[in-house]
């Protein structure tokens, strides 16, 4: 039976466009953006910033040695923020329904402070909530030192949670994460970003 569901944050809960991401770290000066940026998992200091090996003062530092000028930690924040595409209304009615049905809704996303700077202000959702006032618990690489595929972040949450894999959905757009999340015994989901998921996944809860 189903009492936990995990949801992924970019291409489930909000729709990507990498390609805007690229585009404004390219206009800071990162010529090479399109090899340094991947939909799922960062590497080089952008993978640094989302695992928290580093904070987002040294990664500014960093960022702007690559493209040979001073930059802010506005124009990072606003640059990594390009990832995000749309907060689809239909998707954060959907985590509301779920919990008023009783379950627990969980976040476990591979992200980075200058993303969940966005996510956790007010500005998210257009109507003066965070994704936290959707949310009964925050999982986020940065904070807990893994990333997703790594089978002990999946465990680190389940040990958290006190649940077992047999009683999580986990909902994500990355095949190769899902793959790792059968494995481990949870039922899984994969859309596509920004597939309407709303009503499909009442299927997966059955």
């Amino acid at each position: 039976m189903i009492k936990t569901i995990v949801f992924d944050l970019g291409g489930v809960i909000i729709t990507l466009e990498q390609s805007k991401a690229i585009k404004r770290f390219v206009a800071l000066g990162v010529k090479d953006a399109e090899k340094r940026l991947d939909p799922y998992r960062q590497s080089g200091i952008f993978g640094d910033l989302e695992i928290g090996k580093i904070d987002v003062e040294t990664f500014r530092k960093e960022l702007s040695l690559i493209a040979g000028q001073e930059l802010t930690t506005e124009q990072c924040n606003n640059a990594w923020q390009g990832y995000v595409g749309d907060v689809p209304k239909r998707n954060l009615l959907a985590l509301r329904r779920l919990k008023e049905e009783g379950y627990r809704i969980v976040l476990l996303s591979n992200t980075n402070p200058c993303m969940m700077e966005f996510v956790l202000s007010k500005r998210f959702d257009g109507e003066g909530h965070s994704l936290s006032d959707y949310m009964d618990a925050l999982y986020v690489s940065y904070e807990v030192g893994m990333m997703k595929p790594d089978t002990n972040f999946f465990h680190y949450v389940l040990m958290q949670e006190k649940i077992m894999p047999e009683e999580v959905l986990f909902v994500d757009d990355s095949p190769k994460n899902v793959a790792v999340a059968s494995q481990m015994r949870f039922r899984t989901y994969c859309p596509q970003n920004g597939a309407d998921w709303t009503e499909e996944i009442n299927k997966y809860l059955l």
